[in-house]
């Protein structure tokens, strides 16, 4: 595990010094790219200035509703789905083909039930990283040894106690992996929509730089957002794996 984190980092960081490199010779322009550097001095001064707090703010509390609900109600209705197997198998086909379904058409309905306001972003955002939690739900379930649940039954553990001592456990890492794929869907449904329907928020933000042509800050903005889903990831990563090893997996 070691040696695959630090293969992983030199990738980034060797990506990270080619653009740099790349930026500086001229071989990327500047209309097009800034380079890193520039970038993150720019996002120090940004977060300094205080210029975007609101909108950082509101952007994460909409991705943050949006993926608690996400994982809670994906949670829920994957194990319901388990547990059903003929429901489940009638709903296959959909779960297969639903991030095919062009979620941004619908605003227009969304904003007629819901209004104007926080409610259509953060169920669009819902919307995107639900399914990942469904579908990894399930998996996990499927994959539980039944000779452990059957060994709960004979030591007399009821269900509560069995899904909580051994379904759980069992299905952790395919939750886990739910879990952090749950994040990084609501960080795009939820920036995608401001980007392209909202007056505010760190997505309108970033298109309201890109239309006036001010590089430094779109790509200061992206980096924020970038490095944040990268730290939330890592923390969900390490959690999983301390988690693991407390397990002897």
């Amino acid at each position: 595990m070691k040696r695959a984190t630090w293969v992983r980092t030199a990738v980034v960081v060797g990506f990270v010094l080619l653009l740099e490199a790349s930026c500086r010779l001229g071989i990327i322009g500047r209309i097009t790219m800034i380079p890193p550097s520039e970038m993150a001095g720019h996002l120090w001064r940004l977060l300094q200035s205080g210029r975007y707090n609101s909108d950082m703010v509101e952007t994460l509390g909409n991705v943050v509703v949006a993926f608690v609900s996400a994982v809670v109600g994906g949670f829920v209705l994957g194990s319901v789905l388990h547990a059903m197997p003929r429901v489940r198998r009638a709903v296959d086909p959909f779960l297969a083909t639903y991030y095919a379904v062009p979620f941004f058409a619908f605003y227009p309905l969304l904003v007629a039930i819901f209004g104007l306001g926080a409610a259509p972003i953060i169920l669009i955002g819902f919307l995107f990283g639900v399914v990942a939690m469904i579908i990894n739900t399930m998996n996990g379930l499927d994959r539980i040894p039944p000779v452990l649940v059957k060994t709960a039954r004979v030591n007399g553990l009821g269900s509560l106690r069995t899904a909580w001592l051994i379904k759980l456990p069992s299905a952790a890492p395919q939750l886990f992996t739910g879990v952090k794929l749950a994040i990084a869907y609501c960080f795009i449904g939820v920036i995608a929509a401001e980007f392209i329907m909202s007056t505010s928020g760190l997505g309108y933000s970033i298109a309201y730089a890109f239309n006036n042509f001010d590089n430094r800050t779109m790509y200061a903005l992206m980096l924020f957002i970038i490095t944040l889903v990268t730290i939330v990831n890592a923390f969900f990563h390490v959690w999983e794996r301390r988690i693991m090893a407390r397990r002897g997996w």
